[in-house]
Formats: structure tokens, sequence, C-alpha cells
């Protein structure tokens, strides 16, 4: 093999290379944002996470948590979606979306959370593709016609003992979830932590569409979408 012969297949080798990662980069690549996590909540919050099960002074009735909380109406909060497509000419993705069109608030008595209502505005969803936020509006959630989601607590929520101090915890929030016109009994897992003067929340819970009447999106270059997807939320309270 002689010289120009090696020059030139290690030309086509490197133009070979920059092509495969640039249709990773602006195809194949998932711009969807990573799951919710309590550590990513108290960095919003203004805060740092501390370990489950660190010493604790006081309990959870001091009045560092008792009381009306409120979701701050700043851009912290949000509740969002995440479902697996597969794409022609692209293959699986992940789709995510979300708003920071939140609102609602807790209370907190005795140690124990008695209430809990949220609102999200799913018309302001958002993703990566502007196509499939407009799609949902007509198909799928069909935000014109629903646009809000919302979870009534059913069931009181005692708190751990070291809630009040600052520990991170986790605690199972039952109550009505209504989506689509929908309101189906619900069990979300939570994890929380008090942060100076704001709690962090986040949660995630799996949504069987058919559970709520929901048909999944269809267009030319969807060739498939899951029967069910994540709906997730971050959720930062700040004093009523």
């Amino acid at each position: 093999m002689n010289r120009r012969t090696v020059i030139w297949i290690a030309v086509a080798a490197a133009v070979l290379l920059i092509a495969g990662f640039a249709l990773w980069w602006f195809v194949l690549r998932s711009d969807a944002p990573d799951p919710v996590s309590l550590d990513e909540a108290v960095v919003a919050a203004g805060g740092s996470t501390t370990m489950a099960g660190e010493p604790a002074d006081s309990g959870a009735g001091d009045s560092a948590v008792e009381g009306d909380w409120v979701v701050a109406a700043d851009g912290r909060s949000f509740v969002g979606y995440r479902v697996d497509e597969q794409l022609a000419g692209i293959g699986a993705v992940t789709a995510a979306g979300r708003t920071t069109g939140v609102t609602g608030g807790l209370t907190i008595e005795a140690g124990t959370v008695t209430s809990v209502t949220i609102v999200a505005d799913l018309t302001g969803l958002r993703s990566d593709d502007s196509r499939r936020d407009g799609a949902l509006r007509r198909q799928a959630l069909e935000t014109d016609t629903y646009p809000e989601a919302t979870f009534t607590l059913a069931e009181p929520i005692p708190l751990p003992g070291n809630a009040a101090d600052g520990t991170a915890f986790s605690v199972d929030a039952v109550g009505d979830l209504e989506i689509h016109g929908v309101t189906r009994r619900v069990t979300i897992p939570l994890e929380a932590q008090l942060v100076g003067d704001a709690i962090a929340v986040v949660g995630s819970l799996e949504i069987e569409f058919a559970d709520y009447d929901i048909d999944p999106p269809s267009a030319v270059i969807v060739l498939s979408v899951e029967d069910r997807g994540i709906m997730e939320f971050q959720l930062v309270f700040a004093r009523g």
C-alpha cells in the first residue's frame, strides 16, 4: 500500500468519524433533561442536601415546618413528562417536556402534612421540539381542551422526626390525580428536604395513558410511542 493510499484512507476515516459525531450531535443525541433529583431541587431552593438518618435535635413539630406553604412563583418549580419514542430516521429518543406554570400549596400541622393541592398549567409544557409541543395541544394531553392537571392529597402524611432539622427524607403521598379530565387515586413516592425558609420536594410516577383516556400522539416522523410515560415534578415551597 503506497503512501498516497494510506493518506486517502486516513482522510476518509476522519471524515466518517466527523460525520458520525455530527449525526449523533445534531440528530441522535437526546436533549431531554435529566430525571428530577432531590440534589437539584435543593440547589434550586438555595441549599445543599444532608443524609437521611443524621442525628436530630428536634421533632417534626418544630415551628420550622409548621404552617402554610405555597409553591414559589419564580420558575424554580415545574411539572413535566418523559415518554420514549421511536422516530423515523432517528431511532429511540426520550421526549421530555416541562411547565413552570405551577401553583398550589400545603399545610403542616403537628408534624403531619394535612393538605396539599397542586395545579399545573399544561398549556405551558415545553420540550426540545416545538412541533411536539404544538401536537400536545390537539393530541394526547389535548391541552387546548384540558389545560390543567391537579393533585389533591387524600391521606395525611406523617413526617419523620428529623424533617425539621434539614435532613432529606422520603414519604408517600396518596391523593387524587386529575389529568385529561380523568381523576384517579394514586400513590406518589416523594423525596423532600427543608432548606432554610423553603421546602424542596421531588417525585415521579409512571402513568399508563389508557388510565386517563389518553391516546398516544401520531405524526409522520413518529413510528411508535410507549403506552405509558413518567410524570415528574420539582416543587419549591415558600412560607405562605
